[in-house]
């Protein structure tokens, strides 16, 4: 199949989005924002973050996990951002 055709398939950047789930006080947060505000920026990929205590359903889902980076939705990881692995799996 030709390279053109399979990346028609393929996700732009502008359709992708990079959520991060914390709390306050978190410095594990602290340094995953770091990591994702970096990586968005050079990607162009939009991002939003969420605060566990200000929605039960994500707290009770990601307590013991924070910080929560999910990719379109779906869990990417968890604790430790990496920033190449993050990056790859934005390209």
């Amino acid at each position: 199949m030709s390279p053109l055709f399979r990346r028609i398939g393929r996700r732009t950047s502008q359709s992708r989005l990079v959520t991060l789930i914390r709390k306050p006080g978190c410095h594990l947060c602290d340094d995953a924002q770091v990591v994702v505000e970096k990586v968005c920026a050079d990607l162009g990929v939009p991002w939003e973050q969420k605060d566990i205590t200000q929605d039960e359903e994500l707290n009770r889902e990601y307590w013991e996990q924070i910080p929560v980076v999910l990719i379109d939705g779906a869990q990417h990881t968890f604790w430790r951002v990496s920033e190449e692995r993050l990056r790859k799996a934005l390209t």
